[in-house]
C-alpha cells in the first residue's frame, strides 16, 4: 500500500522541510507526504509546532506559485499564501521527496474556498437564491474553468498524486464560523438547503426535464414549514429513492443533473492533469466517511456510501472517469470502517484503485493496535493506498503508531 501524512504549509515552514520528510519517513515509515496545496479557512491546534500552538488558515489560499497564464483569462484567480511569499513549497517538496524517494503528493481543497462575498457570483445559492460564501457551486463555468486550471497547475509540479477534495456540492451543515441557528433544522430541511438554485444549477436541471420553477417553489415552502413546524419527517433523507420521488419525481432530476456535474468536473480536472503529466494521479475524495464521524469518530446508521448522493457523488461513474477514489474511515472500531469499506467495495464495480483516509489521534484511535487493525480492514479488501490525517494535528507519538501499524500490516 502507498502511504503518505497529510500536512500543512506551517508543518513544513516551521519545522524544516527536512526534520518532516525525516520524521515521516523513519519515525512513521511511511512513504510520502501530502501537501495542503489549495486549503480553506480553519482555526487549528498544533501540539508540536516550534513556532504556534492556535492557528488561523488563511482563507481560500493556495501554496506555490501560479502560473499566471493559466490563469490570466479567467474571471476566478488563485489567492497565494502570505505564508509562502514567494516561495513555491510544492515544488521545494517535489524537490526533498525525489531525493529521498519519497511520494511528495498535493492534497487540493477545489470548491470551498472561504473568501465571503468575493465568491458570491460563483457560490452556491439555496432555493431563496440565498449565496453560501464558502463554496463555489460546481455548474458554475467559471468555477469549472478555474478548477480546470487550479489541477492542471499542480500536476506540472510533478507531484505522484493529487487528492481532490470539495469537487462536488457541500451539504448545508458543513456550516461556518459563529453559525446561529435557533431552531431545529431536520434532516429534510437541512438537505433541501443544501441543494443549489443557482443560474447554471437551474440550467442543468431543465436540461434534464425538470420544472425548476415549480421544484423551487416546492423546496422553498417545504424548508419554510420545516423551519416554523416540526412536520418534516427526519428520516426521508435516509432513502435516496424516497428522496428522490419527492415534488412529484422532479427532485429526482435535480439530483441527476447535479451527479452529471460531479462527474463531468472530476473528468475535467483529471484530463487537465494528464494533458501536463500523464503519470500524475487524480484521486478524488469522498468525504462522506467523515460527514458521519468527524465530531466523535461514532458514525451510525448506513455505511458511509449511502449518503454519497446527496453531495452529488454518483460513486459508479467517478470510478470510471478518476484514477482512484479516496474514501475517509472516521471510526473508532475496526469494526464500523469494516463495515463502511466494504460498502464502497461493492458500491464500485470493477475493481478501482481505492484508497483510505485514516486519523491516527483521537477520537478515531487510541493507539498503535487500533490503528493496525483498520489498515488489515483496508489491506484485506484490496485498498492500495492509506494516507493519515494528520502530521501537525496529531502528537508526534501518533507517527510511532503509524510505523508499527504499516510495518505489522506488512508482515500479515
Amino acid at each position: 500500500m502507498r502511504s503518505s501524512l497529510l500536512a500543512f504549509a506551517t508543518d513544513l515552514l516551521d519545522e524544516g522541510l527536512e526534520t518532516v520528510a525525516d520524521n515521516v519517513q523513519n519515525r512513521a515509515g511511511a512513504g510520502g507526504i501530502t501537501l495542503a496545496t489549495a486549503y480553506h479557512d480553519a482555526r487549528d491546534v498544533f501540539p508540536h509546532n516550534p513556532w504556534r500552538v492556535v492557528y488561523f488558515q488563511e482563507p481560500g489560499a493556495v501554496f506555490f506559485q501560479p502560473t499566471r497564464e493559466r490563469f490570466r483569462e479567467l474571471e476566478l484567480q488563485p489567492v497565494v499564501s502570505r505564508l509562502i511569499g514567494d516561495r513555491d513549497l510544492l515544488a521545494d517538496l517535489v524537490t526533498v521527496a525525489r531525493r529521498r524517494d519519497l511520494d511528495a503528493n498535493a492534497w487540493v481543497v477545489l470548491l470551498h474556498v472561504d473568501r465571503g462575498r468575493a465568491i458570491e457570483q460563483f457560490a452556491q445559492r439555496n432555493a431563496f437564491g440565498d449565496p453560501y460564501v464558502t463554496q463555489l457551486c460546481p455548474s458554475n463555468p467559471d468555477v469549472r474553468a478555474y478548477a480546470r486550471a487550479l489541477v492542471g497547475d499542480v500536476a506540472m509540479r510533478g507531484v505522484a498524486a493529487i487528492l481532490m477534495e470539495a469537487f462536488h456540492f457541500l451539504p448545508f451543515p458543513h456550516g461556518y464560523h459563529h453559525e446561529r441557528a435557533f431552531v431545529e433544522i431536520s434532516a429534510l430541511t437541512s438537505f433541501l438547503l443544501s441543494l443549489c438554485f443557482c443560474d447554471s444549477c437551474e440550467r442543468a436541471a431543465a436540461g434534464r426535464g425538470v420544472d425548476v420553477s415549480s421544484l423551487r417553489a416546492a423546496v422553498q415552502a417545504t424548508i419554510r414549514e420545516g423551519l416554523l413546524t416540526d412536520e418534516n419527517d427526519p428520516a426521508a433523507v435516509d432513502d435516496e429513492m424516497v428522496v428522490r420521488s419527492l415534488f412529484g419525481g422532479e427532485l429526482g432530476g435535480l439530483l441527476a443533473a447535479r451527479s452529471d456535474v460531479v462527474t463531468s468536473l472530476v473528468e475535467e480536472c483529471v484530463e487537465a492533469a494528464r494533458g501536463v503529466e500523464p503519470e500524475t494521479v487524480v484521486v478524488p475524495i469522498d468525504p462522506s466517511g467523515a460527514i458521519k464521524g468527524y465530531a466523535g469518530g461514532q458514525p451510525t446508521g448506513p455505511p458511509a456510501p449511502s449518503i454519497s448522493w446527496r453531495l452529488g457523488i454518483d460513486l459508479a461513474r467517478l470510478a470510471q472517469v478518476a484514477d482512484a477514489v479516496e474514501v475517509m474511515a472516521y471510526a473508532t472500531t475496526a469494526e464500523r470502517v469494516l463495515v463502511d469499506l466494504e460498502a464502497y467495495v461493492q458500491a464500485l464495480p470493477g475493481a478501482p484503485k481505492l484508497g483510505v483516509i485514516l486519523r491516527p489521534l483521537r477520537p478515531d484511535c487510541d493507539g498503535s493496535e487500533n490503528l493496525r487493525s483498520k489498515i488489515d480492514v483496508a489491506s484485506s479488501l484490496g485498498f492500495d493506498r492509506v494516507d493519515f490525517y494528520h502530521y501537525g494535528l496529531a502528537r508526534l507519538d501518533a507517527l510511532d503508531w503509524v510505523k508499527f501499524a504499516l510495518a505489522t500490516t506488512k508482515e500479515r
